[in-house]
């Protein structure tokens, strides 16, 4: 394709692009995100491509590597079109069959479809799947259907066209004032309204404005602006077009982890590609509006997440925070007026142009428009990528669209929001998901973390856990975040290691408040949210730690206990070999014994047993 230099040129292009994409014959969709990937989904691909052709049916079925499907538990995914038909955990050995009678014959194939563990029924359509059912995948539902590194798919899907529309018949005001109407909040954590933020970046005097992309997901679990860079990089970079034409910038910059190739690969061929066509670079579209997006991949901090650390890292300095009364949209990168949103934020611009306001602003609740992407995982069903309305309610994400607890072990927590985010308890199952209601329950929307817990958690283990994390990422530049959450961090350490005392749960609750009101940056400010909201909703776990001595949950090592049942052990040797100090000793077919002095309470001897003769005291 040559460089687009009109409008004109650039619809004639779009409308040839979609009515290919009308006419697209069969197709047979592969997951190729990082999870599918790691399930082997590049071999299937390839296996897939090699059977159409060798069954000489290269033009009536296509095959298409997409982007995450958002179903991770269950890949590799591959998905037929038009039929809608998803088969999962597909391997090798399937793909002939799957070419053969379901793409050609439009049969199914039974033992591939998805069946629902709590009514044992096969599923045989995408859209029926519970997980799917309640979605509304709005930003990511495109992934499944376009190649991420494919600039005429997308064009295909209508991409670009709201960039057209937005230099052609909008002027950046008015840009501007659709996207406060539309109530676009900052998916990125902090909940900042959208246009707002455009707004002062604008009218902030300096020489050069900046537009960045914060990809620099650092929560663990979450995976989503990471799916979305992977699976459709030109929704990102359209939106920051757009951006950067309301705002007067002519430089934009995607700042993405390390860690994330696979998405610093396809933005970067998304970029390449946009300039190719003249969507990006110098006179786009003819218009005599020019923006170039650079990348700078981070390494890897958590505090980057954080606006003003990210730009002192953008600028190759020391990652850390200043203080807030110095705004970024004024004085940012370079010390100049710079617009930061993060990458699910930039995907929404596009829908909010080309759809309309009133569309957007239909979905979602008072205070909190449109969808939200989770990642939802933990001790749940079906983990993976959800795109829902905000405002549905925790007990429909946890148990609807991600099939409830494994196991038929009972619910216990979800923590919301990352590592420094809060645990809800199971009276807070009916809360609508919003940053407001979220955040009044002390917890918080963040980046979209959801970690579902069972009775088999620990939560004053999970405080320590993430206070650990958070101890390990604080820059250490302000005295409340560094030694705060380190003495935090000590304290509930001692309590899982059986020395709490009395008058531990205030201090951690004096230190916690203190840390919240101090800290120089959001890190510090929320970091004490997992132990404060897990004292509120499981005080009775931290009294039974501090006073009896006991793991309700029977997790922290050195409050529990095992021992050998002389009733069930079978003398089968099954723990013995298993147990790597060798404290289990005894001969075959007979009562084994545990040696109490020389257990180390790993627990290999509970998970190698079949027959029930472990006890945990």
């Amino acid at each position: 394709m040559t460089k687009l230099n009109t409008r004109e040129e650039f619809e004639k292009l779009s409308a040839e692009m979609k009515a290919k994409t009308a006419a697209a014959p069969t197709t047979i969709s592969i997951c190729g995100g990082t999870g599918c990937l790691a399930y082997g989904a590049a071999k299937i691909i390839s296996a897939f491509e090699a059977e159409v052709e060798k069954q000489g049916l290269s033009g009536s079925i296509r095959v298409l590597a997409t982007g995450c499907h958002g179903f991770c538990e269950r890949g590799p995914l591959v998905l037929i079109q038009p039929l809608g038909v998803l088969y999962t955990r597909v391997q090798d050995k399937h793909i002939a069959r799957i070419v053969t009678e379901t793409a050609k014959d439009g049969k199914i194939i039974e033992e591939l479809l998805y069946v629902d563990p709590q009514t044992n029924e096969k599923i045989t359509k995408e859209e029926d799947i519970p997980f799917y059912k309640k979605q509304m995948r709005i930003v990511f539902g495109d992934n499944g259907s376009i190649r991420p590194t494919s600039i005429e798919d997308y064009l295909g899907i209508g991409g670009y066209s709201a960039l057209a529309k937005a230099l052609f018949t909008m002027k950046p005001e008015q840009i501007i004032d659709d996207i406060k109407k539309s109530g676009l909040r900052g998916r990125g954590g902090g909940g900042f309204p959208t246009g707002r933020k455009w707004e002062s970046c604008r009218k902030a005097p300096g020489e050069m404005r900046y537009v960045v992309c914060n990809a620099d997901e650092g929560d663990p679990g979450a995976y989503m602006d990471r799916s979305v860079l992977e699976g459709n990089p030109h929704s990102v970079l359209e939106g920051m077009i757009i951006g950067a034409y309301a705002i007067g910038s002519s430089e934009g910059y995607v700042y993405v982890r390390n860690e994330y190739p696979l998405a610093c690969e396809n933005i970067r061929k998304a970029i390449d590609a946009a300039e190719e066509l003249g969507l990006l670079g110098d006179n786009i579209l003819g218009t005599g509006f020019s923006f170039k997006v650079f990348i700078t991949k981070g390494g890897g901090a958590f505090v980057c997440g954080e606006s003003s650390a990210l730009m002192q890292s953008l600028e190759d300095k020391l990652g850390e925070p200043r203080a807030k009364y110095i705004h970024t949209v004024e004085r940012g990168f370079r010390d100049m007026p710079t617009n930061l949103n993060n990458v699910e934020t930039w995907a929404n611009v596009p829908l909010i142009i080309n759809r309309g306001v009133e569309w957007f602003t239909s979905i979602g609740t008072e205070k909190s428009k449109g969808t939200k992407i989770f990642s939802l995982v933990g001790k749940i069903n079906n983990t993976g990528l959800v795109e829902v309305p905000m405002g549905m309610s925790l007990r429909e994400i946890i148990f609807d669209i991600g099939g409830g607890i494994r196991d038929g072990k009972k619910f216990k927590a979800v923590q919301t929001g990352g590592p420094s985010g809060g645990c809800l308890g199971e009276k807070d199952l009916d809360l609508a998901v919003d940053f407001d209601v979220l955040s009044e329950h002390g917890s918080m929307m963040g980046s979209g973390g959801m970690i579902v817990m069972d009775e088999s958690t620990c939560m004053v283990d999970v405080a320590r856990y993430f206070l650990a994390f958070l101890e390990q990422e604080s820059c250490g530049k302000c005295v409340p975040c560094r030694e705060g959450v380190k003495q935090m961090r000590k304290i509930l350490e001692d309590i899982t290691k059986g020395k709490g005392k009395e008058g531990d749960v205030e201090l951690l609750i004096s230190i916690g408040e203190t840390v919240k009101a101090a800290s120089l940056c959001a890190l510090g400010q929320s970091a004490p949210f997992p132990v404060l909201s897990t004292i509120k909703n499981f005080r009775d776990e931290y009294d039974a730690h501090i006073k009896d001595k006991k793991c309700p949950a029977k997790v922290c090592k050195s409050l529990i206990k095992f021992t050998i049942s002389k009733k069930n052990c079978t003398g089968c040797g099954a723990c013995l070999r298993a147990c790597p100090v060798k404290a289990i000793t005894g001969e075959k077919k007979e009562t084994h014994v545990l040696n109490q002095k020389l257990c180390i309470q790993c627990g290999t001897c509970l998970e190698s047993c079949k027959f029930d003769a472990i006890i945990v005291k």
